[in-house]
């Protein structure tokens, strides 16, 4: 499922926060990630399942196994606590496509939440959802020295609370390659049952999409959208 876009008739507000995301997504990709090619960073701030386990931060080589091969994980020290990386992670991305596919995401869907609940309630939302979905990863795969990034748990706790709160409006996607117009239930349902499928799947600690991660922030977006909704609607 690829959105293109969505009904924003009801939007009243200019959703800063959203915007702010955005901002804050591509000005660390391109300037402290260099484009996906500053390592040294990248390494430095993602979130690694193992250190926030043991809380010992892992610097230098480390070997892990995939299948029946060896590979090399060079990872770098952080400055600050390995528990910040929970929050540094959600703003960092591994290439141009994975920035570009989680920021139309949010572009399309965030606007309508951040209207509906307000500026500070949405930022706390979104900053929730980011957290729990580092959390079902790190929960999957606790030794796991694989570093995982992206605003994708963020962006489908929004994804969660969107079809929780926007159920019947129109979402114009891509679906198996056929341009089409759904409702949100139907087409951010395809989502996150792909999302299900691919992680029932993926085995646990493999490199690629944490998919754990996609589930907890939808689920965690599902839970708790109606809390930060009192009063709003």
């Amino acid at each position: 499922m690829f959105p293109l876009g969505d009904d924003n008739s009801e939007v009243i507000i200019t959703p800063w926060v959203n915007y702010i995301f955005l901002a804050v997504n591509v000005l660390v990709f391109v300037f402290l990630q260099g484009l996906g090619g500053n390592d040294s960073f990248t390494y430095a701030f993602s979130l690694v399942p193992r250190e926030i386990v043991d809380g010992v931060d892992l610097a230098g080589p480390q070997l892990i196994e995939i299948g029946r091969q060896t590979a090399q994980i060079d990872h770098v020290a952080t400055p600050l606590p390995v528990y910040f990386n929970f929050l540094s992670s959600m703003f960092m991305h591994g290439d141009i496509m994975h920035i570009v596919g989680n920021m139309l995401f949010l572009w399309i869907f965030g606007d309508n939440i951040e209207n509906l609940i307000g500026h500070i309630r949405f930022a706390l939302f979104y900053l929730l959802c980011g957290f729990a979905a580092a959390l079902a990863q790190v929960a999957l795969s606790p030794d796991s020295i694989i570093p995982m990034l992206g605003a994708s748990g963020a962006i489908s706790g929004v994804l969660g609370g969107y079809v929780l709160l926007f159920p019947m409006k129109p979402v114009k996607a891509f679906i198996l390659r056929v341009y089409t117009t759904v409702p949100a239930w139907i087409a951010l349902g395809i989502w996150i049952g792909y999302q299900l499928i691919l992680g029932f799947l993926t085995p646990a600690g493999t490199p690629g999409v944490a998919y754990a991660a996609h589930i907890g922030g939808f689920i965690a977006g599902v839970a708790t959208i109606k809390i930060f909704a009192i009063g709003r609607k």
